[in-house]
């Protein structure tokens, strides 16, 4: 069993930049992949980004693509999201979430393990 706490959020302004955490228990962290999602008021969770368990290969939204970086310290068992130039519409709670099997992947239903989540508002 793996558990996944996200922190880091918070209220910015547009044009900020913001890091968000997520820190794993378990011994297996190391194996697994991990994504970002978020979700918007009345909107569905969407995929931001995920990175492989190497760290070797990462893939994001085209929505956040050249703004934010995924990456991973395998020996902190954490996963950061560094989210810059932001925007209003990137207002969401934003979850980390873990693979066991299989490598990135963009559908919610690959992963097995969620965060509960941390808000990230951004106002204009």
């Amino acid at each position: 069993q793996v558990q996944l706490v996200e922190s880091g959020g918070g209220l910015v302004q547009a044009g900020d930049s913001l890091r968000v955490s997520c820190a794993a228990s378990g011994r297996t962290f190391s194996n697994y992949a991990m994504g970002w999602f978020r979700q918007a008021p009345g909107k569905e969770r969407e995929f931001v980004g995920a990175i492989s368990w190497s760290g070797g290969n990462t893939y994001y939204a085209d929505s956040v693509k050249g703004r934010f970086t995924i990456s991973r310290d395998n020996a902190k068992n954490t996963v950061y999201l560094q989210m810059n130039s932001l925007k209003p519409e990137d207002t969401a709670i934003y979850y980390c979430a873990g693979r066991r099997l299989g490598g990135i992947s963009t559908m919610r239903n690959d992963y097995d393990y969620w965060g509960q989540g941390t808000q990230v508002t951004v106002s204009s």
